[in-house]
């Protein structure tokens, strides 16, 4: 059973992947709805729950037609705003959520290696700056991912496209810099705790419990030696020891506050020791880890 959230961010998504679709070929799934085409049901009491959508963009594939700002906006879109200012890359749509009128976002991000020289807003010519966003730890998506078709959730929605979603290794490493940012960074020292989401290392947790260990190292190995996917994945092998490798690491107990009303010792245990597979399959390939 779906939450409404859940199904209202699906929806939302397919209207953007409409007003996209001269673009397809650049684009791939990322995020929680991806991690949840690849995990399925997981055995949590929490369900799989996500108000927004992520889509990664490959700027090399990009088209210049229809320009992306344009596109959106026609199919009535348009920047968030927080603190009167436009949010890069942060398109919103307003919809209702059990009765009650609500922003739902789909975000439009461009892995940093490949998204120009601004601080924050990807440079990708034709196409209006600041629809879309830099945002670092995206990279392995354009290289381990695989076509799915994507559906609404709801009976009298019958859309679906078929798409390029993130493969499971690609998103732990995506989720886990985006933790290890704002955890090991000090964001919580910095006043700033409603940056850190417990909801990312559920994600991280439902990943490694519902994917072979073994598929998950080899997806590293791979990784490992790309060219643009290689810094991220050393990145993400470096910090997930320090943030699930034991049940007192911040990720394992940002899990378990997600995973309530599950029992906070089995969840942080359950952390420690998947890490602790996942780091042994990449030892058994000869992957120091």
């Amino acid at each position: 059973m779906y939450s409404e959230e859940y199904i209202v961010a699906r929806r939302t998504l397919l209207d953007a992947l409409e007003a996209l679709e001269g673009h397809r070929d650049a684009l791939v799934l990322v995020g929680a709805q991806a991690i949840y085409l690849h995990t399925g049901a997981a055995q949590f009491a929490v369900a799989e729950f996500t108000t927004d959508g992520d889509v990664a963009i490959d700027p090399r594939h990009l088209s210049a037609e229809p320009e992306i700002a344009s596109a959106m906006r026609k199919a009535r879109f348009f920047l968030d705003e927080r603190d009167g200012r436009e949010l890069v890359g942060v398109w919103a749509s307003i919809r209702e959520i059990a009765g009650v009128p609500a922003k739902v976002t789909v975000d439009l991000l461009v892995p940093d290696a490949l998204g120009g020289a601004g601080r924050r807003a990807a440079r990708v010519p034709r196409h209006e700056k600041g629809s879309m966003l830099k945002v670092h730890g995206l990279e392995a998506a354009l290289v381990d991912n695989s076509v799915m078709r994507i559906g609404a959730l709801e009976e009298t929605d019958d859309r679906s496209f078929e798409m390029k979603v993130a493969g499971p290794t690609a998103l732990l490493i995506s989720k886990t810099i985006k933790l290890s940012e704002r955890v090991t960074a000090g964001a919580l020292e910095r006043g700033r705790p409603d940056r850190v989401k417990p909801k990312d290392a559920l994600d991280v947790l439902r990943l490694l419990q519902a994917i072979p260990s073994a598929r998950l190292a080899q997806g590293f190995e791979g990784l490992l030696t790309d060219e643009i996917a290689g810094p991220v994945a050393a990145e993400a092998l470096r910090s997930l020891p320090d943030l699930f490798g034991g049940i007192g690491s911040p990720g394992s107990q940002l899990a378990a506050e997600a995973a309530a009303p599950e029992p906070p010792d089995v969840i942080t245990a359950s952390c420690a020791a998947l890490c602790r597979e996942v780091l042994d399959a990449l030892r058994a390939l000869g992957v120091d880890a």
